[in-house]
This record gives C-alpha cells, structure tokens and sequence, in this order.
C-alpha cells in the first residue's frame, strides 16, 4: 500500500515538473520562468556599484531563495524519473545543475555567484509552456542547412583565413610599425577586423598604398558576407523542397505534445498516446 502511494505520489510530481499539457505542469514551468527571470535581473542589479551598496543583503537574501527553490527543484527532477542519470546527463540536466551551483560556489569562491546568469538557457523551457515544439520544423529545416553546409563554409573560411594573413603581411610591410602596424599578428588581427566591415579604427593606414589595399579588403569583406548566406540558403532550400515533398504524402501530420516519460524522459509523444514511442513503457499512471 506504501508503495503505491509513493509511486502515486511519484507519478504525479513527475506529471507536474515535466509536463505542460497539464494545468499543474504549465503553472510549475511558468512560476520557474518567473525565478529564473528574477534570478537574472538580481544578478543585473547587484552588477551595480550604486544599487549594491544600498541594497546588497535583500539582493544577496533573494538570490539564496531563489538558489533553494531552484536546488529543491533540482532533487526532485531526479527523484522523480526512473533512470535519474537520464536527466543529470541530458542537456537541461546539465543546465540546471551549472545553474545552481554558483551560489554554493561563492562560499568559497568570490564572485562565483555572477555566473548565475547561466540561468538564462533556463529560458528554453518556454518551448514547452506555449507549445512550440510543434512549429520548430524551420529551425530544425536550419540546423540541418547549416551541417549540410558545413564543408563548404569550412573551406570558405579556410580561404579568408589565408586571405587575412597575405594582407596582414602586406599591410605590415607597406605601413610599418611607425603607422601601428607593430607585428604581423597584430596586421592579421587589423585585416580580420577590416574584412568582416567591423572597423574599430584602432589601427588605421597612413600611406596612400596602404589606404589602397584597404579600400580593396573592404570591398571584399562585403563580398565575403554573402558567400555562407549563399551556401546556407541552397542548403536550406533543397531542405524545404523535401520537407514539402514528405508533407504532400502525409497531408495529415501528426501532433505532438509536452508529455513525459518516466524512464527515458522522451517528451514528444502524439496526442493521446499511452505508450512511449521510444521505450514502449506506458505513460499515465493511475
């Protein structure tokens, strides 16, 4: 009878912190992205000498609360999953662990609490709240372009490599280190800075060849900027034309939702499933 009701109660805290679906689990992750964004702007303020020093222990006092609440909710992820280390490995495991961690580290370590703004990637989870999971089809359509693509861009950027190393050189041996061009590291770092049109203007050419060279990186670096957006939207156009040729075949696709597995945490199982998909264990629990 014990049992049971520990794996009742079990089931249900799972249903709660990792679902959205459901009531309980869309006010859990919603009050978590509210401490996470709290969290945040208490480390933002307490960045500020003027707003510290009048206001340093409600600051401190409120990210230990919330440092808690987030440790709480930590344990009781792994409590609450069938194979724990599933979750402490995972993505959002790590994420969560890297984001509780800084306050215990300050104990020890000055000014380990500023890394609490890892928190941030915290924020992700707001593709479960609103249920967006189903719409990142265009982002996955990228992700996929890009490492199709990524051969291509490697070679690209092998090229502009070399590129900034023979103009570095030149640049170094027509302007000289009167002009500050001391060094040919330093000449690279310029031309790097000139060919992606960033100019911080730290470093500027002072004869009338130098100027010239210049000029023709500069025009360059306007050409180079189109070359991977080029080989990325190839990319991302033969991705699209298959993505509609799989949907002109399944004119009914199917929909997916936020609900959970206990055991091997798979999050994006159809509508009115009772089964994972990825492990077969059933996925209500009464």
């Amino acid at each position: 009878m014990a049992t049971n009701s520990k794996h009742n109660l079990q089931s249900k805290l799972h249903e709660i912190i990792y679902e959205a679906d459901t009531p309980a689990g869309k006010v859990f992750d919603v009050l978590l992205l509210v401490f996470i964004i709290l969290s945040i702007v208490l480390v933002m303020l307490e960045s500020v000498n003027s707003i510290d020093e009048k206001y340093h222990v409600l600051l401190n006092i409120g990210e230990w609360v919330v440092t808690i609440l987030f440790s709480i909710e930590y344990i009781l992820r792994i409590i609450t999953v069938k194979k724990p280390f599933k979750y402490i490995f995972s993505f959002f495991g790590v994420i969560d662990f890297l984001s509780t961690i800084p306050m215990y580290l300050a104990l020890f370590f000055a000014g380990s609490q500023a890394l609490v703004t890892l928190r941030a990637l915290r924020l992700l989870r707001v593709f479960r709240i609103l249920k967006l999971a189903r719409y990142l089809g265009a982002s996955n359509q990228l992700k996929d372009s890009i490492i199709a693509s990524r051969i291509k861009i490697l070679v690209f950027l092998f090229a502009v490599v070399i590129s900034s190393v023979i103009f570095g050189t030149i640049m170094y041996l027509v302007e000289g280190e009167e002009n500050g061009f001391t060094n040919i590291p330093k000449s690279v770092y310029w031309c790097i800075v000139t060919l992606t049109t960033v100019g911080f203007g730290d470093i500027a050419p002072q004869t009338a060849l130098g100027q010239f060279i210049t000029t023709i990186i500069m025009i360059l670096g306007y050409g180079i900027i189109a070359v991977p957006t080029g080989i990325v939207s190839a990319e991302y156009v033969k991705s699209s034309r298959k993505e509609d040729e799989k949907n002109s075949i399944n004119t009914t696709p199917l929909q997916t939702n936020s609900q959970s597995c206990m055991h091997c945490l798979e999050s994006k199982h159809q509508d009115n499933s009772e089964f994972c998909h990825k492990c077969g264990s059933k996925l209500h629990h009464e």
